[in-house]
């Protein structure tokens, strides 16, 4: 340990002595100096990255470094200096791997097993057919397979990188990212990959720091540097240590930072150069299903190494009887070969590839069109899962309400007052001295997260959160001539900002004639607790006594049963021996109570009676009064008469029996902390089995997110770090969009049981129908090329066709899907048996007697009943197809054509079978039909229609729904006993 420990000061020193060495040499860049600058790029990446405040004092501090790079700390910099920026001092982007090309899709699909041996099989009979039939009669079988084998490759490429694309725009979606800088004078929004250095840059609670820079100004700034130090301790930001890193998040306080590092010369931007892009992890159906595909495969090797048997074996006995086992022809090579390809074949048809395909797929639209509805499905696997929600946990602020707030009453000197807009100055005027106005004032403008920013129209713009936001506005309607003359007549000392445990937030200002006030502003009673004191209407303050806290809190809860979130206002005059490390916790006189309305969102009640329909319970946490939130809870759907509504602090005293017990009525938690949220979400989780989506918008709401099955961060107010632990980022803040989320997660699920009903018909009779051939006649009716050709229809095609069905409101009116639920139902069970049976027995009656019933005769009779057996089997999986679209219902087309793709698939599927049969007989061993033949095909095919509608009339054992039901079925196991 102790040589460790010498090593490590010995290199500690070595590079000490480097870096003075490199200061001591360091030479301005010519390009740099050029531009007007006076450091260079690299230079200003070792300053932050080492943490070297020699350096930045040696450079004259914050303030040298922004002279240094042509800057004013208090404008920002100009906008018509950015590409000169840029071309110096490098972009805001960090080198990303890059994308996978097309061809490296085809390579992929190439290095499936069954098909190499396909291709070698091709051209064994490419090679012996050229031998025994010459050309170029010889070359049809083999080129036939490898055609096949190469359309079902390019098929399933465009497929896989149509995805990619698709998850690269999306990807590129999550990466939007826009911060608060000054510029030009003025603060505004930009993207982060607009930062350049010198950049002035606004940072608050949840901000992800965006490059790397150093501290200008702020209060109480706390950084979270875990994700590149792994230390969970947050790392206090002053003047004193002011280096912020790329890809921190800032914990508590807000701060101005001038940005000095970007892009790769960043230290996150290093660390992203050593890491690779990481892939989706597979969704949990998706593993389920491998699982399957894999029994299915197993099975599908046993009946086709049984199948190569059958046929080998009968073909030896054949040839013995005939002219004996010593006589041997190219032709017999032929044979075997085409008999072992038959086998290969049967395995590739068996083998359910399509299943995971189909997942990937239908969540790959659902994404995208989730994304087209205002939601970024951050995660595969959330998409799914919110099939399955049977409880959301919603936010009221921005969610359930507009986020459009403004102060609809007040109350002050004991008088409530509703707001007329420009006319309330005036009737304030009238109620109370300057004196009061005067503080009222100070207290809006200095105890604020928000800001009032001049446009370059010369318009007043506010920015921050909705709640400060109309408090500002409120402010501006009382102070009719100068607004900043509240900012310039005091300074503030110390600040504590609003989060969402404290419920308040405070500031303690030095005011005109050197005196300290402390101002307080936060939820209604917990301000009314730190108040002993209240100021009437000359200005002078009164004790508060039992009667007017009494009086007080009766019209706190006024304004709350009308649905106004309530605010209290209240301030402390410091006297000589005030602590200036810390802000008073009680003392205070309460100024004013605000009302602020949040009008209920259009359609948000019509959302809400879907999720009950649907059999997902709504429950409202949130941090407001107990009576605004019953108010807006009520007026959404959500509370009941008989439902529950309780305060957090009520519910986080509970023991776990009493919360068994609660939480079932629970439908209403006000005053709510995140830990409670927290809490809520566990016990929903492990007491009653439930699946739960949970809504968040504030850093402290990470845990709730995380703990959750599917996190739901706001778009608009959530901050990066709520949106770096969700699954979902709901892009409007809206709750109807969340429903969507819903409906489409129970669309992915369902498609994919339609599929997979769909797939295993085509197995059960594809495998039944060599098999049994083979053990009875000899041969296969079904060749290696047609087999291929199938199994692109039930595969890939039928993948596209089922699993990107849009949801209807239907699926909206059955319970959610539980989590015991098993993914193959009796009804799926019911289907695919009754199909297979009824397509198993008219391919059998055509097989042992097709000719005498076709009325076949002729030299190529045989060739037409192949043909016609291959026709009828493609087509009544191409009318399968159509019974699949719904596993219940009778009416299967209805919105048939709202699914353009679905439409487009059948189309084409029928279009190709038409030319293979007609035109590309030579390659598919088909011979053209007669028009009798193709009705006939038709008609078989329809009549599985009439077969469908009549399973669908059995009852399949339908017990009483259970509360978490889904389809009212018994479930199969979806493992080795579904098989």
């Amino acid at each position: 340990m102790e040589k460790i420990r010498v090593a490590l000061y010995v290199q500690k020193a070595a590079l000490t002595f480097i870096e003075a060495v490199a200061k001591k040499d360091y030479k301005l860049p010519k390009e740099a100096k050029d531009a007007g600058f006076d450091i260079g790029a690299d230079e200003l990446a070792s300053i932050v990255s080492s943490h070297d405040i020699k350096s930045l004092k040696f450079h004259g501090g914050v303030e040298g470094i922004s002279r240094k790079v042509s800057v004013s700390l208090d404008d920002g910099l100009k906008s018509s200096d950015l590409s000169i920026r840029q071309n110096i001092f490098g972009v805001n982007r960090y080198i990303e791997k890059p994308s996978r090309s097309f061809w490296m899709f085809v390579w992929d699909a190439l290095q499936d097993l069954t098909l190499i041996i396909l291709m070698v099989c091709a051209a064994i009979s490419v090679v012996v057919g050229l031998a025994t039939e010459g050309w170029p009669k010889g070359m049809y079988d083999g080129l036939g397979i490898i055609l096949s084998i190469l359309l079902v490759v390019v098929v399933t490429a465009v497929s896989d990188y149509k995805q990619s694309l698709q998850f690269k725009a999306l990807d590129a979606e999550k990466k939007k990212i826009f911060i608060q800088v000054t510029r030009d004078g003025y603060r505004q929004k930009v993207s982060i990959y607009d930062l350049v250095v010198g950049d002035v840059v606004h940072l608050s609670i949840g901000d992800q720091v965006p490059a790397d820079g150093l501290f200008i100004s702020g209060y109480s700034f706390l950084i979270d540097e875990s994700s590149l130090s792994g230390e969970s301790e947050p790392v206090y930001i002053s003047e004193e240590k002011p280096f912020l890193l790329a890809g921190t998040k800032v914990q508590d306080g807000s701060a101005k930072m001038l940005v000095i590092s970007v892009g790769m010369r960043t230290e996150w931007g290093r660390l992203m150069e050593t890491l690779s892009q990481g892939g989706e992890d597979e969704t949990p159906l998706q593993v389920k299903l491998n699982g399957v595909a894999t029994i299915i495969g197993k099975i599908g090797l046993a009946f086709a190494t049984l199948t190569f048997l059958v046929l080998l074996v009968r073909f030896l006995i054949d040839k013995a009887v005939s002219v004996g086992l010593l006589t041997w022809h190219p032709d017999d090579a032929l044979t075997i070969l085409n008999y072992f390809a038959i086998a290969v074949t049967i395995i590739v048809v068996a083998v359910p590839e399509g299943l995971p395909l189909a997942v990937t797929l239908s969540l790959a639209f659902a994404m995208k069109k989730l994304m087209d509805d205002k939601a970024l499905v951050r995660h595969l696997s959330a998409c799914e899962t919110m099939g399955s929600a049977c409880c959301i946990c919603t936010d009221k602020t921005g969610t359930l309400t507009t986020n459009h707030m403004v102060v609809d009453k007040y109350w002050i000197c004991e008088v409530s007052k509703s707001c007329k807009g420009e006319g309330t100055a005036d009737e304030l005027k009238s109620l109370v001295s300057e004196k009061v106005l005067s503080i009222l004032l100070q207290c809006i403008f200095q105890n604020t997260g928000s800001e009032v920013v001049r446009g370059k129209d010369g318009k007043n713009t506010i920015l921050g959160s909705p709640t400060e936001t109309a408090v500002l506005e409120f402010g501006l309607h009382l102070e009719g001539v100068d607004t900043q003359r509240q900012h310039h007549d005091c300074r503030k000392l110390k600040v504590e900002p609003f989060n969402s445990v404290k419920k308040k937030m405070s500031v303690l200002v030095s005011v005109c004639g050197g005196d300290v006030r402390a101002f307080c502003k936060g939820a209604s009673e917990i301000i009314l607790q730190m108040c002993d004191k209240m100021i009437d209407s000359n200005g002078n303050t009164v004790p508060l006594s039992e009667e007017k806290i009494k009086d007080i809190m009766n019209v706190i809860n006024n304004f709350a049963c009308e649905a106004l979130r309530t605010l209290c206002l209240a301030f402390k005059d410091m006297d000589d021996s005030y602590d200036a490390d810390g802000i008073p916790i009680d003392g205070y006189t309460l100024i004013a109570v605000i009302g602020i309305k949040d009008p209920v969102r259009p359609g948000v009640k019509e959302a809400v009676q879907t999720c009950i329909a649907a059999g997902i319970t709504v429950r409202m946490v949130t941090g407001d009064n107990i009576n605004t939130a019953k108010a807006i809870a009520k007026e959404c759907g959500i509370f009941t008469d008989d439902g529950l509504a309780m305060e957090g602090s009520e519910f986080r005293s509970k023991s776990p029996e009493e919360m068994k017990t609660l939480i079932p009525k629970l439908q209403v938690l006000a005053r709510s902390l995140p830990l409670d949220k927290h809490t809520l979400v566990t016990n929903l989780r492990k007491m009653f089995d439930e699946v739960v989506a949970v809504t968040g918008d504030g850093t402290n709401d990470a845990p709730a997110l995380h703990e959750a099955d599917i996190g739901l961060a706001m778009g608009i107010a959530g901050t990066e770090v709520a949106k770096e632990n969700a699954d979902v980022i709901v892009m409007d803040d809206n709750f109807s969009t969340i429903i969507n989320v819903a409906k489409w997660g129970r669309a992915v699920y369902i498609n994919i049981q339609k599929f997979v009903q769909f797939q295993l018909t085509v197995n059960v009779v594809a495998l039944m129908v060599n098999f049994v051939s083979a053990c009875i006649t000899g041969s296969a009716p079904l060749t290696a090329v047609q087999l291929l050709w199938v199994n692109m229809i039930m595969d890939t095609l039928g993948a596209l066709a089922l699993a990107t069905e849009p949801p209807n409101d239907e699926m909206m009116k059955r319970p959610p899907i539980s989590k015991g639920q098993h993914f193959i139902t009796r009804t799926m069970w019911k289907n695919i048996m009754g199909q297979s049976i009824y397509q198993l027995a008219v391919l059998g009656v055509l097989m042992f007697d097709g000719k005498q019933l076709l009325k076949l005769t002729g030299p190529n009779a045989d060739a037409v009943l192949n043909t016609f057996i291959f026709n009828t089997f493609v087509f009544c999986q191409v009318f399968n197809e159509i019974n699949s679209r719904d596993m219940e219902k009778i009416n299967v087309f209805r919105g048939l054509f709202s699914s353009w793709i679905f439409a487009v698939v059948l189309v084409a599927t029928a279009a190709f079978q038409v030319v293979i049969v007609e035109f590309l007989g030579a390659f598919a061993s088909t011979v053209p039909l007669n028009w009798h033949l193709w009705l006939l095909t038709i008609l078989i095919g329809a009549i599985s229609m009439i077969v469908a509608v009549i399973l669908k009339c059995i009852p399949a054992e339908k017990p009483k729904f259970s509360a978490h039901d889904t389809d009212g079925y018994e479930p199969l196991s979806g493992g080795p006993e579904m098989v």
